[in-house]
């Protein structure tokens, strides 16, 4: 496995020094690939880029900011629609400590690319996931999604339980969203407490993903629905949603999350659906506490 160091990473270790603590409120209780992982030559702070399938290039970041001589259980992150792997940065200093972490762009996004034939389904996101831990080695990871990104994790889980040791699903929607989502104002996706930089960051991101990829989302995420596939998500598995979210309600979470057999739900206090990027902390906090105790007997 490529390991790189960013630079940055001790502010990002300041920024994620405070901790929060939120109750969780319910409970429902191998083998490598051929790709080649290659650094980034683009003077891009330390990715890595490799070969997922045919004309699929996948670039991602690793982080661990553990002791040198130990190597952290592999935790898989993966972001929603109209974004890169950058989201997650409120996660780094602290997840890092205990886990390492893989920050993929997926398929599409940022800087991984999608041929013009691709297949815009969550099965095949959640198969080219499959390549991609082969591709770097890793047997099973810890599974952690966000929006788009957790219906994918969840697709995923379902598919390749050996593969799953945990699942986190922050605000991923179970099923078909009006396509309309996709002009939601950042302030509806992140919050009244959201700055005017932060929502000017994610406009740019929004902005630089090709109308072929907002296509092609738009319409998965327009016509699915994953209720027969959770009574198969076999790992301990954490809901994150927050309870004033425009992306769906807690009422709607509740009649699909107990369908998941070792699941909890989590709500947060928010007016904001992006519950990974505008409640990280508390996010971070839950997850890691979350993952203790499935280690316990």
């Amino acid at each position: 496995m490529n390991s790189s160091t960013k630079p940055g990473r001790r502010a990002f270790v300041k920024w994620g020094l405070a901790s929060a603590g939120v109750p969780l409120v319910s409970d429902a209780l191998g083998t490598l690939a051929d790709g080649k992982a290659e650094p980034l030559d683009n003077g891009e702070r330390g990715g890595t880029t490799v070969s997922v399938g045919s004309g699929i290039q996948m670039y991602y970041k690793e982080d661990w900011l553990g002791a040198p001589w130990l190597d952290g259980e592999p935790a898989l992150l993966l972001h929603g629609n109209l974004e890169t792997n950058e989201i997650w940065y409120g996660w780094v200093p602290r997840m890092a400590q205990q886990f390492r972490l893989f920050r993929p762009d997926l398929p599409g996004f940022g800087r991984s690319t999608a041929p013009r034939d691709f297949e815009w389904s969550q099965a095949n996101f959640a198969k080219l996931v499959v390549n991609f831990l082969d591709a770097i080695g890793v047997a099973s990871a810890h599974i952690i999604g966000a929006k788009t990104g957790g219906a994918i994790a969840m697709q995923f889980a379902a598919t390749y339980p050996q593969r799953t040791r945990t699942l986190v699903v922050a605000s991923g929607p179970f099923s078909s969203l009006d396509p309309a989502t996709d002009n939601n104002s950042q302030q509806v996706r992140l919050g009244s407490s959201a700055s005017k930089e932060e929502m000017a960051y994610f406009d740019k991101l929004r902005d630089e993903t090709s109308p072929e990829t907002r296509q092609g989302v738009a319409k998965m995420m327009s016509n699915f629905n994953l209720e027969s596939l959770l009574p198969r998500i076999s790992a301990p598995t954490l809901i994150i949603t927050s309870d004033r979210s425009k992306l769906q309600s807690v009422e709607t979470v509740l009649r699909y999350q107990p369908k998941i057999p070792h699941s909890r739900l989590l709500v947060l206090t928010s007016d904001a659906y992006h519950v990974a990027v505008a409640k990280a902390d508390e996010c971070v906090t839950n997850v890691l506490a979350f993952i203790r105790e499935t280690r316990e007997p």
